[in-house]
């Protein structure tokens, strides 16, 4: 961009949107901080009989980001969005783990909240031209389909195309992303440059709603706990007892109350009916290795870039290398993908991304697996 545009930054307190906020204000852009509250950091404690404040560390990263903008001489403000993020991120969050499905909230989040009511609110209230949240990918505009494409970002650590599935054309065409042509080394060397605040603070990892605490107690918040057997599925004998089905996921070894065990086991079924987790002791067995799965919910990117019978990559997790698929297309809303080879512990629930080489496609959620 040559032309001065008003960019607003989502402002986390961490590294990189502080950094993305200094390269485009370097640009000569007019910059905007925007903090985001998304979710009851106070309740939660309540709901844990806990004082501690720094469990979900909100306020803390408000002041970073404060000092950040205060640093560039930028304004910031504060919106609070947290009904939007009960309503469209959590309560999807809840619906699913009820089912006995592992969801990816930060997906959700950046479909519903990150790229809609923020960019929304922006565009409203502060008159954005522009919007950036500091992932780590590219943005592409294609001259012959008249489309938006989102591209993987060059640090292969760090690209972050996968939680970026859901976006549409509107949202991209609003969106920036200056850290996809550059790895995290390079950021971090830029935040000292700029001499920011947050250049030497460590990455936030896992979902803030839960924080630092065991993500079973949390959950026995939402979800109370229901009892049952721990069956080991090729003996079909009763080794143990679970706390609630909805508790695990698939390929899961610790946490399943098996510790006194000889060898170690593993997660590979959830009977939500009759409230039995099977277990296996082989980490490579059959029991985890997938041929094939069903996904609904798509969103796809390029529509242009679709046929009735695909052949292109996927990731099924976040920093997994592509696998060759097959896409057969079902209907509008559902797809069968065939795996050019066995995948261990693909989870319902979770996000399946497809690719064209660094182009993403677009995703859907994990509706039912084949072994």
């Amino acid at each position: 961009m040559t032309e001065k545009k008003r960019i607003v930054v989502g402002m986390s307190g961490g590294v990189d949107s502080s950094v993305t906020a200094a390269l485009l204000q370097a640009e000569g852009h007019e910059v905007i901080g925007l903090f985001m509250r998304n979710w009851d950091s106070l309740l939660n404690n309540d709901l844990q009989g806990n004082n501690n404040q720094d469990i979900c560390p909100q306020e803390q990263d408000y002041l970073d980001a404060l000092a950040v903008c205060q640093k560039l001489n930028i304004k910031l403000e504060r919106i609070d969005f947290v009904k939007e993020y009960w309503d469209n991120v959590f309560t999807y969050f809840l619906e699913e783990f009820k089912k006995s499905r592992t969801p990816n909230p930060d997906i959700l989040c950046n479909k519903y909240i990150k790229f809609d009511a923020f960019l929304k609110y922006a565009q409203k209230n502060l008159q954005a031209d522009y919007i950036i949240m500091g992932h780590y990918a590219r943005i592409n505009y294609n001259p012959i389909t008249k489309q938006y494409q989102l591209l993987k970002g060059i640090d292969d650590n760090k690209d972050q195309s996968y939680f970026l599935c859901q976006l549409t054309q509107k949202q991209l065409k609003y969106s920036l992303f200056p850290l996809g042509n550059k790895t995290k080394t390079e950021v971090r060397e830029l935040a000292k440059i700029y001499n920011l605040p947050t250049a030497t603070k460590k990455d936030s990892t896992g979902i803030c709603f839960i924080g630092n605490r065991n993500f079973q107690t949390f959950l026995t918040n939402y979800l109370p706990a229901n009892p049952g057997k721990i069956v080991d599925i090729n003996t079909k004998t009763t080794i143990g007892n679970h706390n609630g089905v909805y508790y695990y996921t698939l390929g899961q070894r610790k946490g399943i109350n098996l510790s006194g065990m000889k060898v170690p086991y593993f997660v590979v079924e959830k009977d939500v009916t009759n409230n039995i987790l099977y277990v296996a002791n082989d980490n490579e067995n059959k029991w985890l290795m997938n041929s094939g799965c069903t996904v609904k919910s798509l969103n796809w990117i390029n529509n242009s870039t679709l046929k009735n019978f695909l052949k292109c990559n996927a990731k099924f997790r976040y920093r997994q290398s592509d696998v060759a698929v097959i896409i057969n297309f079902i209907n509008n809303d559902e797809i069968k993908v065939e795996f050019s080879e066995k995948i261990r512990a693909i989870t319902p629930g979770q996000t399946a991304v497809f690719y064209d080489g660094d182009i993403c496609l677009g995703g859907g959620v994990i509706d039912q697996i084949f072994r």
